[in-house]
């Protein structure tokens, strides 16, 4: 008894590709019922998916597998274009089939992969398959930029906006929450990491209904045309249809852009503001906003609770500098220097008293461990590019031998040629930047280097102001210019005096 696998395949689940769906498996059920020495093992079937791609096909896939185990002796599906619309797939797939020993049968297209024309007729049909595919890809892309340009929405909803059969309509909850970043951001000038805990501190949600709010996040809504009202669409573009992978649009192509598109949730000037906001950070070297500054939304005032504001002062001598200021409706009456605070921090941490044999040995153990196992996720990266190279020179050895087979037009080896060109250069950057930027291993100098760090730090002698602004919890500053000095994870308060700049811990 021979048994017999059956591949099918609907690229779309609508309903009446779902009909056409059930009716391949009934005809198959019944062809094979009719023939006699036949036994029906499987049929594999990918509902929804792509041809021009095996990766994503799972049942594709676990046939190949089971052929490889013998488990059936033929497959029979309907046509070249339901097997692949890759003929590269095509062609070493029913390669790797023949040579197991098993025969694929294209019904519809009379093709047997055992009969001695088989691989030409199969790669005749294959190119047809791929290039009906080129062609309904580029039929497909020149429609929706058509629909964008009428104003069509491609996307889903967003904090602020519900997007439903291609409208935007303002969801007024959300629109609420946008408002109050923009002006967290632009009128009390906060950073994005401050805006961030402040809303979870608040127990405002993110759209995906979390609690938890990252910078990146703020930054993201900040960046977004759509608050002010316009629409801009194609930011990302698929640059090959076989592969159906997205990249970021960086001017590949060109965008979409609607100005007035819909109903802005704050007034372009604002928006405007914003941008030219961040452009002012960027400039500062101030990077993602995330961390403006190591004292940003940490000082207070103690009366009225308002957050100090940091701009930047000049000296007489024309030098700059960073200080801290209350708001408009703050009543307090003077300023603090930047450098000042962050001295005051750095006292509060050398007082503490730390016996520097029983902290620092775990405190090393620990960092070597970090720096140990970040070593090996490279080393490990580095081999799945090393493996990533292996199997693109096996997939270019196969082309060549589809092109002297005569199997692989000219056409088609100098654009899979030219493909897969870019994935070897992209795998051998990436390659080279995990070499340069994996330092020598040396335990014993590691243990000594981390051991002098960690004593430093613990001993409140570094000089990086981002050391203790990521150790303050809070500075609250009072009329009486008394400040009081709070850091994570710790109960005590330290208090100083301005004039004097004493201490007191309590």
């Amino acid at each position: 008894m021979q048994k017999i696998a059956v591949y099918c395949r609907v690229s779309t689940d609508k309903e009446d590709q779902a009909h056409s769906f059930e009716s391949q498996q009934l005809f198959f059920r019944e062809y094979i019922q009719r023939q006699p020495g036949w036994e029906l093992y499987r049929i594999y079937a990918d509902e929804g998916l792509s041809g021009t791609s095996t990766q994503k096909r799972t049942a594709f896939l676990q046939m190949l597998q089971d052929a490889r185990s013998r488990r059936f002796q033929r497959i029979l599906t309907k046509e070249v274009s339901r097997f692949s619309r890759n003929i590269l797939d095509t062609i070493s797939c029913t390669r790797e089939l023949r040579g197991l020993g098993i025969e694929v049968e294209f019904l519809n297209d009379g093709i047997r992969t055992l009969e001695p024309d088989a691989e030409l007729r199969l790669s005749i049909m294959g190119s047809l398959a791929q290039e009906e595919s080129r062609r309904t890809s580029s039929r497909v892309k020149w429609g929706q930029t058509r629909r964008m340009e009428q104003g069509v929405v491609f996307g889903h909803s967003l904090l602020g906006y519900d997007v439903k059969d291609g409208r935007m309509t303002v969801n007024p909850q959300g629109a609420r929450l946008v408002r109050l970043i923009f002006h967290k951001y632009v009128v009390e000038r906060k950073g994005t990491t401050a805006i961030a805990r402040e809303l979870e501190e608040a127990g405002y949600r993110t759209l995906t209904g979390s609690r938890t709010w990252r910078s990146t996040v703020v930054l993201k809504i900040l960046k977004n045309e759509k608050y002010c009202g316009d629409l801009k669409q194609k930011k990302t573009y698929t640059p090959d249809y076989l592969t159906h992978q997205k990249k970021p649009n960086h001017g590949q192509e060109p965008f979409v852009y609607l100005r007035d598109h819909h109903q802005p949730l704050v007034s372009r000037e604002l928006w405007e503001a914003a941008q030219q906001e961040m452009a002012r950070r960027d400039a500062a070297g101030t990077g993602s906003h995330g961390h403006r500054y190591p004292l940003s939304g940490k000082l207070r005032c103690g009366q009225c609770g308002q957050s100090l504001v940091s701009h930047r002062r000049r000296r007489k001598d024309g030098s700059l500098y960073q200080a801290w200021r209350p708001s408009p409706q703050c009543r307090l009456p003077f300023q603090l220097g930047n450098s000042s605070c962050i001295e005051l921090v750095r006292q509060a941490v050398a007082s503490l008293e730390v016996d520097l044999q029983e902290v620092l040995p775990p405190v090393v153990q620990a960092a070597a461990r970090a720096v140990q196992e970040s070593r090996g996720a490279v080393l490990l990266q580095a081999r799945r590019l090393e493996k990533a190279l292996d199997r693109l020179e096996a997939k270019r050895a196969g082309l060549l031998d589809a092109f002297l087979a005569g199997t692989l037009s000219q056409d088609d080896l100098e654009l899979m040629e030219h493909y897969y060109l870019q994935q070897r250069q992209e795998l051998e950057s990436a390659g080279a930047a995990l070499a340069k930027n994996q330092p020598p291993w040396d335990p014993a100098s590691l243990k000594r280097d981390l051991e002098e760090r960690a004593g430093t730090v613990a001993r409140g002698e570094t000089s990086f102001q981002s050391f203790y602004g990521a150790l303050l919890d809070s500075i609250t500053v009072y009329p009486s210019r008394r400040l009081e000095v709070r850091l994570k994870h710790l109960p005590g308060v330290w208090t100083f005096l301005l004039e004097q700049q004493g201490s007191q811990s309590s």
